[in-house]
């Protein structure tokens, strides 16, 4: 066993793992964080998407060990204070989601996509999410969200907290 200590969320936890355990199974069976979806165990459909420091990975290929000292922000992490996260509320303005599954995901990598680009074309969008798969929506209210979030909120789109 290995013993790590990881800021998720805001919160300081320190576990012993198995050194093959992977983040995304870290989170959802250690410390209670069921957003974070399995999808595929590939690394092919994004559905595990979380924040590293700041910046999106597939939760699926980091090992929980790697992510020793550092903070990992979840889709659960993301609204403040009762407030969905600007990204969240486009989402949900747009009907960007069916059945859901892929969603949290999509959240955290349009937000890292927005960081990024603040001001992205539907184009440099489509491209920005190549690696998070859907099945149900056909991306066209995904991107719309994301070109919507852009909009209205291009200052406040960081992770924690909503602002940059």
């Amino acid at each position: 066993m290995a013993q790590i200590s990881i800021k998720v969320d805001g919160v300081e936890y320190a576990d012993a793992v198995e050194p093959r355990t992977l983040l995304v199974h870290y989170l959802r069976d250690q410390v209670g964080k069921t957003g974070t979806v399995v999808g595929c165990d590939t690394s092919n459909c994004g559905s595990c998407t979380v924040h590293l420091d700041g910046t999106s990975v597939k939760s699926c290929t980091v090992l929980a060990v790697q992510a020793d000292g550092h903070e990992v922000t979840t889709i659960e992490g993301l609204a403040k204070d009762g407030e969905l996260h600007p990204m969240q509320q486009a989402f949900h303005e747009n009907h960007a989601l069916q059945c859901g599954f892929c969603t949290p995901g999509m959240v955290m990598q349009s937000i890292d996509l927005l960081r990024d680009n603040p001001s992205p074309t539907e184009e440099e969008v489509r491209h920005g999410l190549e690696g998070n798969l859907c099945r149900c929506t056909g991306y066209q209210n995904i991107v719309k969200a994301v070109l919507a979030a852009a909009e209205s909120a291009p200052v406040r789109i960081g992770t924690a907290g909503g602002t940059l």
